[in-house]
């Protein structure tokens, strides 16, 4: 046994050893790169926001993966993410060394210290200088850090200075606890790990500690060599903490010292003549036999092209048959990589098909008229009613989650900050002082993400969309079993309503709770504890479900089983907000339609709310200045008058409607062109032709964008990936062409589902877990995520670009929102425009 351990051993280190080097340079776009490896150097900077995003520091790009993020100094041995982050204030570019300085600063502790990474032989070296020593207080806590994705690198091994050892598929380590009062100071006091009121804090232990680490010799994709001369080296799992956590590698700033603290030479290992595998972009939902079928393919640009691809079908037996070869259309090059197109629209014979290019074949999709039937059923019957809050939630022998927030909500106290970017001002804007419990606030309202407050402004846009989707389609699908008096839903039940009424009646009744109760629009519902903020599973165990009560000791509950001294009660944050309440107006507007003769008094009340707010909140911006309403100021305003019109035939808010419309069209037309379109069935045919001259603007906007990209639609290339930006656009689509069909065709709405459905960059995976979709993303940054799963229906963010020019979108780790968490806002959006895109094709 020791003779084969000793050989296996030996063989990994040779296989090192003996890999081909390829040394590493700066290039134009200011980060390291040979091929196969990019080693990225504060391109992307801690947000200061959520703060550690995992998107950020020194990041390595490993034969196409972004394997390891966070490269800096930090104050913890694994950071959670309210943790603190450095500044980078300066960053600078030395190409006659071939390195990078950067200059990270914490305020806080008024520490600075600077990052060099040079390339060296195979790698980099990473170098630590301090002018002036660690401060007494971060000794024993200040080290440089470097993260690697738990999901790249689980079950394979890793070496230690030549011991053998193996990354673990599920969290696994020692841990120590330590008193409260030797908690390095938090990110405006958040408190992250502490043990829910012990005054204790959880700290892993390293998993190995040594001078050489060997991460993956075996697997040349992912080998990772980090050695110190000058420091040992500690690996941790930072899943001990969180289950977002990454594998870090770290080594402590020494005490006392200035100069060049620390080093590491950090070598990833790059496969001699590595390409990129191609990725064949198409929709795995499938096509309609006449509709464009273009596929784009997604190249290295050091690949050789091919010169055509290929279309197959299966048959009944299994078997498959070329039935259509097509040349292949390039494109060009648009960021990373090259792009080409291959057109298979003429292909229109229904059948089950698959393509191939050179040696690399899709999985299998479907050419049928019905295969878009179906694109909206699972968020209308699974997401959205299982993110309805205050209430009991079923779905056959699952409970979702119980009933939330029994115990209500309290007024958050002035001058608090939150931990999810809110903030309460100098007072309440109610009459409720803070702490003090706010009745009639616990019911209705939909979740807003993975997490389960309640954002007004999403749930805003959410009722929006449901009424939209009501009034222009009529769904009359009723799948779903809602009782408001039991406050219970059933899933796969119907009840004799459509869903969709119950849907804006629910998220109604929490709004309008809201406008009466408060005054006006909070702007959320939510944890005012992070320890609760953070929280994974049933919704209903987040808080205790009895209100605080002061008078009793901490978890103590009073006698007759009615209060608590659980400080666990949810927090209304209720700063006044002029254009929120411009925004609540138009969708309470629109409501009183919708729910007229199903729940009248609901309807009225709504109506009565929206004229109240748009009075007050039309005075209260003109007395602001003109630079702090904001762009949503004009769409705002312009849609709540258009609803008003609607919902009361006043000749004043159509007046009002077109005074406002046609300066917010020249200001941002991208933005308000939809909101004119849903004008034009209620105002004379001169209204119509007056916006004809902003619909062919738009269409120059369409056809500008596939010389922006292979790929014809707006591509985000912020922190938040774009398929919000790529549903609204398939839906202005939907109604400009249903208006001006002479000018909108209507094969533009294609390019969106194409997008959704697996035609983007990366990879080909429907970004919709929709039915029909034969790969659709398997985990979402959802409630459920930390079981590696999704809610059926989601609809995720997408491909997140990372400066300078990656892009991507993991399916092994949900944990990422940016590119993997579905909203409230973001799945009605894509019901409106799944029932926009089904009435187009019919």
């Amino acid at each position: 046994m020791k003779k084969l351990i000793f050989l296996t051993l030996f063989v990994l280190l040779a296989a090192f050893q003996q890999a081909p080097g390829q040394e590493l340079q700066l290039n134009d776009l200011e980060y390291f790169e040979t091929q196969g490896v990019n080693v990225l150097v504060y391109s992307n900077l801690f947000t200061g926001g959520f703060n550690d995003e995992k998107t950020a520091g020194i990041e390595l790009i490993h034969h196409g993966v972004r394997t390891a993020q966070g490269g800096a100094v930090r104050l913890s041995n694994t950071p959670e993410q309210w943790d603190l982050v450095p500044a980078i204030p300066i960053r600078t570019v030395k190409r006659a060394s071939n390195s990078i300085e950067s200059v990270l600063t914490y305020e806080d502790f008024d520490f600075a210290s600077r990052v060099v990474v040079t390339a060296k032989d195979k790698g980099v070296e990473i170098a630590v200088y301090l002018d002036e020593p660690v401060p007494a207080e971060l000794e024993g806590a200040a080290g440089f850090n470097l993260e690697f994705l738990p999901s790249k690198y689980w079950g394979k091994t890793y070496l230690a200075d030549g011991r053998l050892n193996r990354f673990p598929r599920y969290v696994v380590g020692n841990t120590v606890t330590r008193p409260n009062s030797e908690k390095i100071k938090q990110f405006k006091g958040y408190v992250t790990s502490d043990d829910r009121g012990t005054g204790r804090f959880v700290d892993p232990l390293p998993l190995e500690t040594g001078r050489t680490f060997i991460l993956a010799p075996e697997d040349p994709e992912r080998r990772v060599k980090i050695t110190s001369h000058d420091a040992e080296i500690m690996l941790f799992d930072g899943r001990v903490l969180a289950q977002n956590g990454w594998f870090v590698v770290r080594s402590l700033l020494p005490a006392g010292k200035t100069g060049k603290v620390l080093s590491w030479t950090v070598e990833p290992h790059a496969i001699d003549g590595w390409i990129r595998e191609p990725n064949i972009g198409f929709s795995q939902v499938g096509y309609l036999p006449s509709q464009p079928k273009v596929s784009v393919i997604e190249l290295d640009k050091k690949d050789t092209l091919l010169a055509t691809a290929s279309l197959y079908k299966i048959d009944e037996n299994g078997r498959a048959a070329e039935v259509f070869s097509g040349n292949i259309e390039p494109w060009g090059d648009y960021y990373k990589y090259h792009y080409v197109k291959f057109d298979f629209s003429s292909v229109n014979t229904p059948g089950i098909y698959y393509i191939q290019y050179g040696d690399q074949k899709t999985n299998n999709f479907i050419i049928n008229d019905d295969v878009y039937d179906k694109i909206t059923d699972a968020t209308s019957d699974i997401w959205i009613p299982i993110h309805m809050n205050h209430m009991f939630v079923r779905e056959g022998y699952r409970v979702w989650h119980g009933e939330p927030f029994k115990e209500g909500y309290r007024q958050a106290p002035p001058n608090t900050d939150h931990f999810d970017l809110h903030r309460q001002g100098p007072t309440t804007d109610t009459k409720y002082e803070g702490l003090e419990r706010i009745p009639g606030l616990n019911i209705g309202g939909f979740f807003d993400a993975g997490d389960f407050d309640i954002e007004t402004g999403s749930n805003i846009g959410v009722v929006q969309n449901f009424v939209q989707t009501w009034e222009y389609f009529r769904p009359q699908r009723d799948q779903t079993f809602v009782s408001q008096e039991q406050r219970y839903v059933d899933l796969h039940r119907p009840d004799g309503t459509p869903d969709i009424l119950q849907f804006i009646e629910h998220g109604a009744k929490n709004l309008v709770a809201q406008a009466e109760i408060i005054g006006h629009m909070a702007q959320t519902l939510s944890n005012s504890v992070l320890y609760n903020y953070h929280h994974l599973g049933d919704a209903a165990s987040i808080t205790d479900g009895l209100p605080y009560n002061s008078a009793l000791g901490s978890y103590e509950t009073a006698s007759d089983g009615l209060s608590s001294g659980v400080k666990d009660d949810m927090w209304a944050f209720t700063s006044r907000n002029p254009g929120l309440d411009l925004r609540a107006a138009t969708m309470f507007a629109a409501v009183s339609r919708a729910l007229k003769g199903y729940n009248d008094d609901l309807a009225e009340r709504a109506l009565d709310q929206s004229k109240r707010l748009l009075n007050e909140a039309t005075e209260l911006l003109a007395s602001q200045p003109e630079n702090s309403r904001g762009r949503r100021f004009g769409a705002a305003d312009v849609g709540t008058n258009l609803q008003l019109y609607i919902s009361t035939g006043e000749q004043q808010y159509a007046d009002k409607f077109q005074e406002l419309l046609w300066p917010a069209l020249d200001r941002n037309l991208s933005y308000v062109i939809l909101t004119a379109l849903h004008g034009i069935s209620h105002m004379d045919a001169s209204y119509k032709e007056k916006l004809r001259p902003y619909v062919e603007q738009y269409n120059e906007y369409i056809d500008d964008l596939e010389k922006d990209n292979p790929y014809g639609v707006p591509i985000g290339l912020g922190n938040w990936a774009g398929s919000g930006a790529v549903v609204n656009f398939g839906t202005t689509i939907c109604f400009a062409h249903k208006h001006f069909s002479d000018i909108i065709d209507a094969s533009h709405a294609f390019k969106a589902t194409n997008w959704l459905y697996g035609c983007h960059p990366y990879h080909n995976y429907s970004l919709v877990a929709t039915l029909g979709a034969a790969r659709p993303k398997e985990v979402f940054y959802g409630n459920n995520r930390a079981d590696f799963s999704f809610i059926p229906g989601n609809v995720a963010p997408g491909i997140l670009f990372r400066q300078p020019d990656h892009f991507e979108n993991y399916d092994d780790w949900p944990f990422l929102w940016g590119q993997n968490e579905g909203t409230i806002g973001g799945n009605t959006s894509y019901l409106i425009f799944g029932s926009a895109f089904k009435n187009l094709i019919k």
